[in-house]
């Protein structure tokens, strides 16, 4: 699997779900919303499941346990165990173990999840500056977390402590809306002291190393809503990833990727891994997918016929994709992605 520039997104004969042994999914907006399970998830999942696709779910999120994840997954009815959940947590830990010795102090901003994954690599969690740790660790902490916690934080890093974040995402979703995710919180402790955190989780590599190391996946396919996290994660993996549309990704913003966002296949939602992707081919000055033929125009993105919604987006990607070449595409798309309703 290459990292060359991708111009359209790639067609496959067999259901996704037999064409990949592991599917590495994203949580928030792929599988779950405000903590309810997003349309067709549950079956869709059961179904690639049950025809023998590994689920594993990978998450940015360093507050849950994979115990409290796994959990709530099967409350939602989709049975998971805590070895089948891979949080930045798990991977920020085995980042700083292989640079502190053993028995070191950490000191955690942050939830559960951190101090459980501190303790599995044989580290200690302490809570102030002045316990003499051997690196700073920083993941997301919920709402709670206090402003006295990024003192403490900017005191140590400030002495010159190591500093580690499990993942920069500036935005979290939430059942009310978007919040400020553990990136802002990030921002907070680089103002107070210039120093730049050693970061773990999507789309850097320790995040994909830690991923493939507990699921053994041989043919990963990432599954993510995010473009700047779990494609971009995907594309520094060198592995496939399939986009749906259930998160924070629109229509206008994928037709504007740059490479390293552009999808291997894209597809409503998670039905998506239990079918093939339909090719998108040239045609003329444009590309065919379906009923639908899109081409860049002087101005604009231009599209023309009809059918499925999904084909004609694909067919759109074709066209923006191409004449973008390495760059993003600056080409007016409004006008096509309102024909789809997208």
């Amino acid at each position: 699997m290459s990292q060359s520039v991708r111009t359209s997104p790639a067609g496959s004969e067999r259901a996704l779900s037999e064409a990949y042994d592991t599917a590495l999914l994203d949580l928030d907006g792929v599988v779950y919303a405000g903590g309810n399970a997003i349309v067709h998830a549950v079956e869709s999942l059961a179904t690639a499941r049950a025809g023998g696709m590994h689920l594993a779910y990978v998450t940015n999120n360093a507050l849950r346990t994979p115990d409290a994840v796994a959990g709530h997954l099967t409350e939602l009815g989709i049975p998971t165990g805590a070895g089948d959940v891979i949080t930045s947590a798990q991977a920020v830990a085995r980042l700083i173990s292989e640079q502190v010795p053993q028995g070191s102090r950490v000191l955690v901003i942050g939830g559960e999840g951190l101090r459980v994954a501190l303790r599995e690599r044989g580290l200690v969690p302490v809570e102030s500056a002045d316990d003499d740790p051997a690196a700073v660790v920083q993941g997301y902490g919920g709402p709670d977390l206090t402003w006295g916690r990024f003192a403490e934080a900017s005191y140590a890093v400030a002495r010159g402590v190591p500093w580690f974040a499990s993942n920069t995402d500036l935005t979290i979703p939430s059942g009310r809306g978007i919040a400020p995710g553990n990136g802002a919180a990030v921002e907070v402790v680089r103002i107070a002291t210039g120093a730049e955190p050693h970061v773990a989780g999507k789309p850097l590599p320790p995040m994909h190393r830690e991923t493939i190391l507990r699921t053994g996946a041989e043919r990963p396919l990432v599954v993510g809503d995010r473009l700047d996290t779990d494609i971009e994660g995907a594309f520094n993996g060198g592995v496939d990833a399939l986009l749906v549309l259930t998160g924070v990704t629109d229509g206008a913003q994928l037709l504007a990727a740059p490479p390293q966002h552009r999808p291997t296949y894209v597809d409503a939602d998670l039905r998506g891994l239990l079918t093939g992707q339909p090719e998108v081919v040239a045609e003329g000055d444009g590309f065919r997918c379906g009923g639908w033929v899109a081409s860049a125009g002087a101005e604009r993105l231009e599209l023309d016929g009809d059918g499925e919604a999904l084909d004609g987006l694909r067919a759109l990607c074709a066209a923006a994709w191409t004449a973008a070449g390495e760059g993003a595409c600056a080409l007016e798309g409004g006008k096509a992605l309102a024909r789809l309703g997208l």
